[in-house]
């Protein structure tokens, strides 16, 4: 008797019709599950599950699923059990349908249940089973890619803990919270930030991926990168020791925390804002032991007499100006530690309170319970006080009761946003206050900036008539001195040719020639003027002093101070090489707080082999990806090390000097680069070198010399694992 025939599988009509390689030989029962299936094909064809996918989308007229722009949305309409159960992954919704990535187009079972449990119409997509378990485990469990980062780095982070840590746990489902691997992770991020002094901490979205950058001395640098869910995590934790709400993910909040470090305490600021894909924090890290007095702040002479001069008042107002990380508030808390003793009631109004000051009384704004500057210095007025401190002057009314504070006897130290000294009479003007009210309240106005400073051990002496480079030509002929000296360009001083910074002041000191000018409105520049025949120094002479100690370069100081003023003469009070200046201004050399994060994937192919090389990079490029070429494993740590960001690492395995295995153990030992995926080519025929190689922390495994399709498929499936 016959057997039966028993139906085929549905996917090898699919092969067939596309008269796909050795589809003829193939035999599936129907009942075979899915990703065997495809598994199955896919070998025997020699086809790439991307490319399977498009095949079975055009038999069944569907589209290709576009996992990487999956809407956050939908996925709040499917319960985990059900998405694992079906191995779909929801992609996009509105009012009546549900659009979710498959395998298995002829699943009818699931198209029901999908309509079910989110009240739409089911309508599926196309992907790759491989692909939707890769996605769904970097949705649903981003704490394993997590534990994969920091599996191979050796960073202890024991020393670190919260302190003064408040929070309700069962306020804060576990989900959110994150587990140990999240926590570690944080504590890696502060605690390197710590190490390197760095001021700030960037964790932002980019394209499928999260990436960190530290702000050192005044300028940003990535620092790693980590799959998008693990950012969303670390953003979590992040905001529980902020004491922020934790599922609030759609308005900006600023919370602090405070956390020890060996014997040292820290106070951070925390701020959150909702971007496009996933939210964007920022952490100001202040070091709360580090109030100086104002003679330890770094100022030069003659500013520091004058700041000092102005601080001998007892009426009056004294601002300090200048942008955003200028160092304001760490001059006035010198400022303030300088006046404060036993004698003197000295009263702060701050939003935030950055740092503790022993013997002062601190007001932290809380708008939400009617604390506003304003409201607080009226309270502030009954207090008796003798110095007040106003974080910022930013509204006409807090102007208006500053002003008054002054005129009945009280110092009123504050802080304002304008480019110079002289720009404060401009910024009272435009809160509200009256010519006569400006000048007779106003005492000084210091203006500040930082500068890197140069690293003593990367100074390279410039001898006299020693050629100069043609930036540095370009330079002199703006500024109108020749400098004394560059930083070193030598492989060790790439990364620390300025260490530390120091502060670039101007001090205007009111006197009665000037106050007469500002009551009668005149121009600033005739003030300016007449404030340098009194003393004052601009921010650029102040900048050039800076330059001829050999403190700092040109480049750094065009960097700060952004365009070049030469429409009239200065005097830095320093020898020139009598030069003609120029009068074209210059363009600030770098903007070091460009947020921009191209939007295609950048992959660092590492490779010996110049044929090789050039066939990734055409094959790369012909899916518009960005493509950075290295000869060989010492140049791809150089360039893993220099601050760029990759998506991917393709990584040949024999290479002479520092090989691939050696990359690759540098690459899982750094904390910065841990999650990055790598993919490794090599020609070895050794069938246990991919055991061993995944093993040491390899992504992936392609033998050369590589199939095209294969080659992109496994690119893209392993850019997919990583971007969540």
């Amino acid at each position: 008797m016959t057997a039966p025939l028993r139906p085929a599988h549905w996917l090898i009509a699919i092969a067939r019709r596309a008269q796909l390689t050795g589809a003829d030989t193939l035999d599936l029962p129907g009942n075979t599950a899915p990703s065997e299936a495809w598994r199955l094909v896919t070998d025997k064809c020699g086809i790439a599950p991307d490319a399977l996918a498009k095949h079975v989308a055009t038999h069944y007229r569907l589209d290709v699923a576009d996992l990487m722009r999956a809407q956050a949305s939908a996925r709040k309409l499917l319960p985990e059990s059900l998405v694992r159960r079906f191995n779909v992954f929801p992609l996009r919704a509105d009012d009546r349908q549900l659009v979710v990535a498959t395998a298995d187009p002829n699943d009818m079972q699931a198209e029901q249940d999908i309509g079910f449990a989110s009240g739409r119409q089911a309508v599926f997509e196309v992907a790759a089973p491989s692909s939707l378990g890769e996605m769904i485990d970097a949705t649903y469990s981003p704490e394993q890619s997590i534990e994969q980062m920091l599996r191979g780095v050796n960073e202890e982070t024991s020393s670190l803990r919260l302190l003064e840590e408040e929070v309700n746990p069962e306020m804060i489902s576990a989900d959110e919270v994150g587990t140990g691997p999240v926590v570690q992770l944080v504590n890696l991020i502060l605690q390197r930030a710590v190490d390197r002094n760095a001021s700030d901490i960037h964790l932002q979205p980019a394209t499928g991926q999260g990436v960190v950058r530290y702000r050192v001395d005044g300028v940003l640098a990535n620092a790693g990168q980590m799959p998008l869910p693990a950012l969303n995590r670390v953003i979590s934790r992040i905001k529980v020791m902020g004491k922020l709400d934790v599922a609030d993910r759609l308005r900006p909040q600023d919370g602090r925390a405070r956390i020890g470090i060996a014997n040292r305490t820290f106070d951070l600021r925390i701020s959150t804002i909702p971007a496009r894909s996933a939210e964007k924090c920022v952490i100001r890290i202040l070091d709360a032991g580090r109030v100086v007095n104002v003679e330890d702040v770094g100022i030069l002479e003659p500013e520091l007499s004058r700041l000092k001069h102005l601080l001998t008042y007892r009426d009056g107002i004294v601002v300090v100006t200048g942008p955003t990380g200028s160092g304001k508030t760490t001059t006035m808390y010198a400022a303030l530690r300088h006046i404060a003793g036993e004698d003197i009631n000295i009263m702060t109004v701050e939003d935030p309170i950055e740092y503790e000051l022993s013997g002062l009384t601190q007001i932290q704004v809380e708008t939400k319970q009617g604390v506003t500057f304003a409201s607080a210095l009226r309270a502030i007025l009954r207090q008796d006080p003798d110095v007040i401190f106003i974080g910022e002057i930013r509204d006409a009314e807090t102007a208006a009761v500053a002003a008054q504070a002054s005129l009945t006897g009280h110092l009123v130290l504050a802080t304002l946003h304008t480019n110079d000294a002289v720009g404060a009479i401009r910024r009272l003007a435009d809160l509200g206050l009256d010519a006569a009210t400006i000048s007779t309240t106003l005492r000084g106005a210091i203006a500040q900036r930082l500068v890197r400073r140069l690293n003593p051990q990367c100074v390279e002496e410039i001898p006299a008539g020693a050629p100069l480079t043609p930036e540095e030509e370009r330079l002199v002929a703006a500024y109108g001195m020749r400098p004394p000296v560059r930083a070193a360009t030598t492989s060790a001083c790439r990364d620390a040719a300025y260490r530390g910074r120091l502060p670039v002041v101007q001090v205007l000191e009111v006197t009665s020639a000037i106050e007469a000018m500002i009551a009668t409105n005149q121009p600033a520049a005739a003030i300016e003027t007449a404030a340098e025949l009194a003393g004052m120094r601009t921010l650029r002479a102040a900048g050039l002093a800076r330059v001829v100690a050999k403190q700092t370069t040109l480049s750094e100081l065009e960097r700060v101070l952004g365009d070049v003023d030469d429409s009239r003469p200065e005097d830095p009070g320093v020898a020139a090489d009598g030069g003609s200046r120029s009068t074209i201004g210059v363009l600030a050399s770098q903007i070091a707080d460009v947020e921009a994060v191209s939007s295609q994937p950048h992959v660092l192919v590492i490779d010996d082999d110049g044929a090789n090389r050039t066939i990734a990079r055409a094959l790369l490029q012909s899916e518009h990806y960005q493509v950075t070429e290295a000869v060989d494993g010492a140049e791809g740590l150089v360039r893993l090390r220099s601050g760029a960001i990759y998506n991917l690492v393709i990584l040949d395995l024999d290479m002479p000097n520092v090989g691939g295995r050696e990359v690759l153990k540098a690459i899982r030992s750094d904390v910065a680069t841990a999650g990055l995926p790598v993919i490794i080519l090599t020609a070895t025929s050794d069938p246990d070198a991919e055991t061993t190689l995944l093993e040491q922390g390899a992504d992936d495994y392609i033998r050369k010399p590589f199939d095209p399709r294969r080659f992109l498929g496994r690119v893209k499936a392993t850019l997919r694992r990583s971007g969540g």
